[in-house]
Parts: C-alpha cells; structure tokens; sequence
C-alpha cells in the first residue's frame, strides 16, 4: 500500500485516555510504549520519564539527542522537586573570541553555539535519587531500537528532510560525521522506513553501564574533547568534568486557585507565570471570545518584552524572579492593557527543535520532562562514531556587553525549554507541557486557561486552535483558527497570519489525576504522538 502519511483530507478526533496504574505521553509512540515497558518491568514513573527520554533520542533525532540539555519537575512524596540540567558555555569562549572571529551574532552551526550537554546527566542523577531499576536496565529500550532498527514516523521523517535540506547549506569537514549518522545515503528516511543507528546504541549502553559518568569524566568525554580540539572546538574534557546538573525549587503563581509550576531561570518558564499573574486580575470570559484571546494576547506579548529584557543565568540577573512575579508588578503591566493591540516594551520591576514528555504511576510519582538539541539537531556536529549530536543551545546568547545574557565563560544561556506541573491545595494535579523554542511559554498559557478558564478536558485543551505572537503586533494562528475570531482581531489592530505549518504551534502533552487515583491523559494532534497508559 502506497500512501501519504502526512495527508489527511478528514477531521479527525482523540478521545481523552484513562488509567489506572500508570501512563505515559510523549510525541512518539514507540517512546511513550517504551516508558511503559518500564513501568510494566516494576520500574516508577521517573524510571519511565528516562527510558522514554532516551528513546527519543533514537526515534526522534530530528528534535533532541545525546548531546542536548533537559529539565525536568518531579512529584514524589507530596513534594515537587526541580532540576536543571542546562550545560554552561565553555571556559575558553567568550564574547571577545566569537567577536574576534568576525560575528556580530551568535551563530546557530559550528563549535561556538555548543555548550555542555546536559542530558546524560539528567538521566543518571534522576535515576540515582527517585529510580527503582538501574539505569542500564531503563535505557535496554532504546539501546534495542537503536541496534535493531526502527521505522521512522511520519512527523520525524518531514523534520529530517527539512535538517537534510539545512545541512546541505552547511560546509566543512567538522559536519561530514552528522551525514554518515544520520543520512548515509545522502537522503531522510521516508515514513515508516527502517532505521538503524548503532553508534547511539553503543554510547547508550556506555551510559547506562557508567551511570552517565563516560559522557563527562570518562572514554566519552575523551570522545568528545578529541573532536572539539581537531576542528578547533572550545569545548574541553575540563568543562565536562566540572558539569554537574542542579536541583532547585521550583516557582509559581497561583491562577484561579490552582498553583502551576516552572523552573526558575535561566529558563523561561518565568515569562508564562508573568502572562498568568497579569491575566489574574482580567476575566476571561467563554462567551466572548475575541476579549479572551485578545487578553491572553496582549498580557504574553508584555511578559514576553519582561522576560526577554531580565531573563539570564539566576546570577546575573539584575532583578529577582520575587519581583517579576510580584502582584504590584503585574497590576502595572496589566493597566496596559486595552481595546487594541500594543506593542510591547519591558516594564521596570524595580520600580514596584524540543521533546516534552509526561510521566505517572499507580503510586503518586509524576514526571514533567522536557529534553532538546534546540534546532532540530542541534549544531551540525556529531561526534565520530557515538550518534552524540552536539546542541546549539549556546546561540541563544547575546553578544551585547550591556545585556543581562550576554556571552561570558561558565555561564548558561537564556533557555527556552520548559517542563510545567500544575497542584490543586497543596496536591498534585499533574503534569504538563508545550514544546516548541518561543512558544513554549504562549503554550503553556494557552493549556492552562483551557484547563482552568474554559474547563476543557485534557486531550481537547491540546486540541484547541493555537495562536502565537511572533513580534510586534504579529500574531500567527492555525488554519482551523475560527475566522470569525481573527477578523475581529485583525479589526483590534493585530496583524493576523496564518501558518499553514503545524510544527510552529508546538507539541504537547498532559496527564492529570484525580483524587481518588485514575489517570487522565491528552497527548498532541501535531505530532506522532501516543498516550501510553496501563
């Protein structure tokens, strides 16, 4: 049978899942079975969240790997636990050496966007703290798939010949090493072909057997530092060795009575508690739905112009995360909002390419976890014969002198990746995320007044139309955007667009469980996606 697996000419429907002893949902479905496998094999649901997260890196190479960096909020014991595992800019970097070597910009392929990666990491330290099983049994999934072969779904096959088509443009014999892996015959895999990538199962097991520690202080790291120091690289065996993720406490703002959660800077989960803590004093009301868009509109754009004016590595940020979210703060950035569209200039509050998945199990364990390489596969780079595809997060640096995230040796970048959780008095809700670069924060947005505002059910608060503020007063929205709603938009002054792409609107996921324990899951319409539950 011939077919294309990405044309479907009639609307079609999820229904919201349900569970009892756990689930798992993620962008793939051979991931979210993997997850599950796991959970099934007597693991929990934080051994689920990292098989499911390194099955991703094998099924879905087009938007995370190896090399990438994740971030994760874990519920376990009546406790939400944060972790970042964002990687610094190398020692040997700089805004003067990247200036020196004639950029005025950070460059998105190459060494100098490349920070440390964080993603081993991340698997080791949350398995050594909340997992059951070894880490070299949780990760047995994704090192099958990746020695045995796999066929490629429909969304990763369209994202791989899209990275195919950018790398063409890309020379240098540093980039020869991410065509042997990934494209060895010079082409994409085609929906539903087999492939095989049995240097990622090789490094995989590495991992597992090591606890992640080759990767930053062993036959890895030595991999790695080779590479870099051959083409001239400034990641060092050093900067590995001193990485080391680190565990926070999460921030919040209560919406309406419910607290939803992020990770505190440097990501930019904080931009989507700012849109909420404005959005608190406004109604939002069902039945008139262009004064509802048009205030989740106008209160994103004025977190955005914050966020993107403060947001940096936690220590060097001249205001604190206490006074952006302050009430006094956002009851000023409110006032600014009226009948039309603005454009937005950050306030002073000192005066007053991404995979998400979510985890839960029949004990109370839930799991938020968002992992990437940034662009698709990140930098270009691929370190010979391990399938470690070297992030470009570092590109999100400025190389201003006078802004907050401006370039500096150690230091890590504003970050866009974000996982969410959302509680109810004190107890866990579930949860939830949007990936997607920009619009992970308007997501974020979007689900929680879904949820909470419109009283929709997971699944369809993933459904509904998107929209996204892409600067100025320019708001894309999906094809399925009712018209009737961005005409009278448009009539408010905003600049409406339509973008036909559905990758643009990010991808999410959702699990919540009620009280008396039974899982509810909504997983993505935009993706390959697959609610996994038991």
């Amino acid at each position: 049978m011939k077919f294309d697996a990405l044309y479907y000419p009639h609307p079609s429907r999820r229904m919201v899942t349900f569970a009892r002893n756990g689930m798992v949902a993620t962008s793939q479905a051979l991931a979210a079975q993997a997850g599950l496998e796991i959970l099934k094999k007597g693991g929990n649901a934080i051994d689920a969240a990292i098989a499911t997260a390194a099955c991703l890196v094998v099924v879905e190479p087009t938007s995370n790997g190896i090399g990438g960096d994740a971030f994760a909020l874990v519920w376990s014991k009546d406790e939400l636990h944060g972790l970042n595992a964002s990687g610094p800019a190398p020692r040997s970097i700089s805004r003067e050496v990247v200036a020196k070597a004639g950029y005025t910009t950070m460059p998105v392929n190459g060494w100098i966007p490349v920070t440390v990666p964080g993603v081993p990491g991340a698997w080791a330290v949350l398995s050594e703290r909340f997992g059951r099983l070894p880490l070299s049994e949780v990760l047995k999934p994704a090192i099958d798939y990746a020695a045995n072969g796999f066929p490629v779904s429909s969304v990763v096959s369209k994202n791989w010949k899209q990275s195919v088509e950018r790398y063409a443009k890309v020379s240098g014999d540093e980039f020869k090493h991410w065509w042997e892996t990934f494209a060895p015959s010079g082409r994409a895999p085609e929906s539903g072909e087999l492939c095989y990538l049995p240097d990622h199962a090789k490094t995989l097991e590495e991992i597992g057997l090591t606890k992640s520690e080759s990767f930053y202080r062993g036959k890895l790291a030595e991999q790695i530092n080779a590479f870099s120091a051959k083409y001239g690289g400034y990641l060092r065996d050093e900067d590995l060795a001193a990485f080391k993720p680190e565990w926070v406490t999460p921030i919040k703002v209560n919406y309406r009575g419910y607290d939803i959660w992020e990770i505190p800077p440097n990501g930019h989960g904080l931009v989507a508690l700012m849109a909420l803590n404005i959005l608190n004093g406004l109604e939002l009301d069902v039945n008139d739905p262009v004064e509802a868009c048009h205030r989740q509109i106008e209160a994103m754009k004025l977190a955005f112009a914050d966020g993107l004016q403060y947001i940096a590595e936690s220590s060097k940020m001249k205001v604190t995360v206490k006074q952006l979210l302050s009430p006094e703060f956002a009851a000023v950035r409110r006032a600014l909002i009226g009948g039309s569209a603005l454009e937005p200039k950050a306030g002073d509050p000192r005066s007053g390419g991404t995979v998400y998945l979510a985890t839960a199990d029949r004990e109370g364990n839930m799991v938020s976890y968002i992992q990437s390489n940034y662009m698709g596969f990140g930098s270009g780079l691929v370190v010979p014969g391990t399938g470690i595809s070297l992030h470009n997060r570092g590109c999100n640096f400025s190389l201003d002198p006078a802004s907050f995230n401006c370039l500096e040796p150690g230091k890590r970048p504003y970050h866009t990746i974000i996982p969410g959780f959302l509680t109810k008095d004190g107890q866990a809700i579930g949860p939830f995320g949007v990936m997607g670069a920009f619009m992970q924060p308007q997501g974020h947005v979007q689900v929680a007044v879904n949820t909470i505002d419109a009283k929709l059910n997971p699944q369809a608060a993933l459904d509904a139309p998107r929209w996204q503020w892409t600067g100025n007063k320019t708001i894309e929205v999906e094809p399925h955007f009712p018209g009737h709603i961005a005409a009278a938009l448009a009539r408010r002054g905003h600049d409406i667009k339509i973008n036909l792409e559905p990758d643009g609107f990010g991808r999410g996921q959702i699990i919540w469980r009620s009280p008396d324990g039974v899982l509810s899951g909504g997983t993505e319409p935009r993706a390959d996606s697959v609610v996994a539950a038991w």
